[in-house]
């Protein structure tokens, strides 16, 4: 079964409580449509923190149907796979798994397979295709109809729905809307925009996000208090280019005959979320360096839980690249800003991303590359070796593609800078005392607790005895090394006031 229907369509539908497929009245439980009713479930999700949000209002929604959380995929009746398409072996790795997942279906009656996110909506019908045992193929648009499509498949057998774009009248559509199972209890997510107006030549994104949309603003302000109600003391804001949030809200508000500027609304968003009793930590992910304007670096800097942390993605220091990413932005104006919000946020952490081998980069244009990352002394880089994505323009660019040896070695070479960078920047912070959020034991030793500064660097410290996640306490660092700090407890300063679970609750749609 393959469903057709517009997003109009099914928002039409929605509001008479029917499917548009069938007709029939929609579904208050999976256990109304089959004798095996799936009890437990499983999320693997792959990608960025959009990806993660996503995966948690999954959880949410199965839950709010009755479903428990599986710890593995043995103890699960379904299986939940939602996917990434940036990096070019994401598609191995996608059918590699359904592979491996085609046993793990076959060895029980009843278990159901769901495909979601980025790489079903570039690939649509392929994904049956390929593997026609998943029960479930839908995109970065239909979240919210999680149970539904799964309840149908159990009905009628497997379905592909993939949404081309939101429904802009339905506010579900925004993650944030739909009850959620966060993995974390202290600090949440809260989705602000969806989708992207760039063009730039390398990013799938556009295509399976769709354009951009904001959501509304006391909604955004809403969710905030009502997370810091439960106890919640840290929120990450979301989007594609959050600094051009608000954008299309004021264009749509002057195209209604209000008097209102067309311009982001960023800054006052950040001011407003910074105000929300209970909540001490603000962080906001990704800007983009043409967008970025004074104001909201003025906002960081006059709202004091708005963290001192800036992840500014510079992809490459070369203007002849630049323009061939359609960036918008010079290395030169890059760094201008960079200054400027250095000198107005004391104690500023700055990470970045950057793309090795982007087709047609010379020797020139890659020194160009070390020079602005050497000048703008990051924290902390992501680099990444570039990968063409069917469908963007990058992936055209065939005649121009880069060796993978040259490309090797200049990744190496700019490793070799921007970790000397990063580590001399933890160095320095050897002797601070650092105000730090606990998020729980250490990894590798469990006699070891961990927690994150208002700078999002990672402190490994001792502790006379074990913090619950959540807790507000100050760390004297010890040593910083190149990815992490050490260091040994000096204060707790607040206990975590937050539930040992976000209840699910339930959402009309």
């Amino acid at each position: 079964m393959k469903a057709s229907s517009t997003p109009r369509e099914l928002a039409f539908w929605h509001s008479l409580g029917q499917f548009p497929s069938t007709g029939r009245k929609r579904l208050g439980s999976l256990e109304s449509v089959s004798g095996k009713t799936p009890e437990s479930y499983i999320v693997r999700t792959f990608g960025c923190q959009m990806n993660e949000h996503d995966s948690e209002r999954i959880s949410g929604l199965l839950e709010s149907d009755g479903m428990r959380r599986a710890e593995s995929d043995d103890d699960a009746d379904v299986v939940v796979l939602n996917t990434c398409c940036i990096r070019e072996n994401a598609d191995n790795k996608l059918y590699g798994t359904l592979g491996h997942l085609k046993t793990w279906k076959d060895a029980k009656d009843g278990r159901r397979i769901v495909v979601g996110g980025c790489l079903s909506q570039k690939d649509k019908d392929i994904v049956q295709t390929r593997a026609p045992w998943v029960d479930v193929v839908m995109g970065t648009h239909n979240v919210h109809r999680t149970t539904e499509l799964l309840a149908q498949s159990i009905e009628s057998g497997p379905i592909t729905e993939i949404l081309e774009e939101a429904v802009l009248d339905d506010h579900a559509l925004f993650p944030s809307a739909l009850p959620a199972r966060r993995e974390t209890t202290f600090n949440a997510w809260v989705t602000i925009q969806i989708g992207c107006d760039n063009t730039c030549a390398y990013c799938i994104v556009p295509a399976v996000r769709g354009k951009e949309i904001s959501r509304p603003f006391t909604d955004i302000v809403d969710e905030v208090r009502q997370l810091a109600s439960q106890g919640v003391t840290e929120v990450t804001l979301l989007g594609q280019n959050v600094n051009s949030y608000g954008r299309d809200l004021s264009l749509a508000a002057r195209r209604d005959g209000e008097n209102v500027a067309a311009r982001p609304q960023f800054a006052e968003l950040l001011r407003n979320v910074g105000a929300v009793e209970g909540i001490r930590r603000v962080r906001y992910t990704s800007p983009h360096p043409k967008d970025m304007r004074l104001d909201v670096l003025q906002a960081m800097a006059e709202t004091p839980a708005v963290c001192e942390h800036l992840h500014y993605p510079l992809q490459a220091g070369s203007d002849r690249v630049l323009s061939l990413m359609h960036r918008g932005y010079t290395s030169e104006r890059y760094l201008e800003r960079l200054v400027e919000a250095r000198r107005l946020i004391p104690d500023l952490a700055v990470t970045t991303d950057i793309i090795v081998g982007f087709p047609g980069e010379t020797e020139d244009d890659f020194v160009r590359t070390l020079e602005v990352a050497a000048e703008a002394d990051f924290d902390s880089t992501f680099t990444f070796i570039f990968s063409p994505r069917e469908g963007t323009e990058a992936a055209k660019m065939t005649d121009h593609f880069v060796d993978t040896a040259v490309v090797a070695d200049r990744f190496e070479r700019l490793r070799a800078v921007v970790e000397r960078s990063a580590w001399l920047k933890h160095q320095a912070r050897e002797g601070r005392i650092e105000e730090i959020v606990v998020e729980g034991p250490s990894r590798r030793d469990p006699s070891v607790m961990s927690g994150r500064t208002r700078q999002n660097k990672l402190v490994h410290f001792t502790s006379p005895r074990a913090l619950r996640p959540g807790t507000f306490a100050t760390a004297e660092i010890t040593r910083g090394a190149p990815h992490f700090l050490e260091g040994r407890l000096v204060e707790v300063l607040a206990e975590p006031t937050h539930k040992i679970r976000i209840p699910v609750a339930s959402v009309n749609v």
